[in-house]
């Protein structure tokens, strides 16, 4: 073995920085929950029917987008693996209450009433989102005013029903109200819309883009979004060690460009964050 003779300063940086990166990797490795730091695996629940949140690839059948993009990205800097366990909507957040998942990373939106046993980590912006079919179909709607007293469909296991209702008693006044469709599922709404069952759609407005992407000139926006919440990523209010290790690791990506890099990738760049908050915090 050789050794080095090294200034005394030189020597002192070096021992400072070595001391600095073992201390900065056991505190990463402190953060997580124990069960997780010994598996080195969390388990995610995720519902992947909401391009370009998460869905099936076609050719592959494997999951692919933004949060799935984004989750990875989280394990990759927390040293862990994700096991992505697919489910039902509404049963994304009993399977966090029961245990069965540690956390919930699928598009859903950070409300008021989903607070009670989770916190959530929000990292992306949406809002609900009046739609039409472009075209004559269309045409006597100009403005979501136009849409009160017609039926419009929108997902029935999300917030936008009730948003939708709510917007409706605002806007309705002395109008018949909105009559409030509910769907399996936002594609459900679409082709409802398609066959005239009704006459408009409510959909996130990061995934409407998405939407009319992938079928050109067939939907057209009305209105600005309304109803504005974040979406989050769901942890148990009894896993604080997780939520603040999630957290850690999502303020870095979002200081190294890595958030943004990913948000660029799936053209939410109008949705994007400038800093994580939580639970709705502006």
């Amino acid at each position: 073995m050789t050794t080095l003779n090294l200034p005394g300063s030189l020597s002192r940086s070096l021992s400072i920085g070595l001391c600095a990166l073992l201390f900065g990797a056991a505190v990463q490795a402190q953060a997580l929950p124990d069960a997780i730091a010994k598996t080195k695996v969390i388990k995610v629940a995720v519902n992947s029917i909401y391009p370009p949140m998460e869905y099936k690839d076609p050719e592959s059948g494997e999951l692919i987008g933004f949060d799935i993009d984004l989750g990875n990205a989280i394990a990759k800097q927390l040293g862990v693996k994700l096991d992505w366990q697919e489910s039902a909507f509404e049963q994304l957040l009993p399977s966090l209450a029961t245990g069965r998942v540690d956390m919930v990373l699928s598009g859903m939106s950070d409300v008021p009433g989903r607070r009670d046993a989770a916190d959530f980590l929000d990292y992306l912006n949406s809002g609900a989102q009046f739609y039409i079919l472009s075209g004559a179909q269309g045409s006597a709607i100009h403005q979501p005013a136009d849409l009160c007293g017609k039926s419009v469909g929108t997902s029935r296991s999300t917030s936008f029903p009730a948003d939708t209702a709510a917007w409706s008693a605002t806007h309705c006044v002395g109008k018949a109200p909105v009559a409030v469709a509910g769907t399996e599922d936002t594609s459900a709404a679409r082709m409802q819309l398609k066959q005239g069952r009704i006459v408009a759609g409510v959909q996130g407005s990061e995934t409407l883009p998405y939407a009319m992407k992938l079928e050109p000139n067939t939907y057209k926006p009305i209105g600005e979004p309304f109803a504005t919440s974040p979406e989050g990523i769901a942890i148990a209010k009894s896993n604080p060690k997780l939520r603040d290790a999630v957290k850690a690791a999502l303020d870095k990506l979002i200081a190294n460009g890595t958030y943004s890099a990913i948000v660029a990738k799936w053209g939410l760049q109008s949705s994007a964050v400038q800093q994580l908050t939580m639970n709705g915090a502006k």
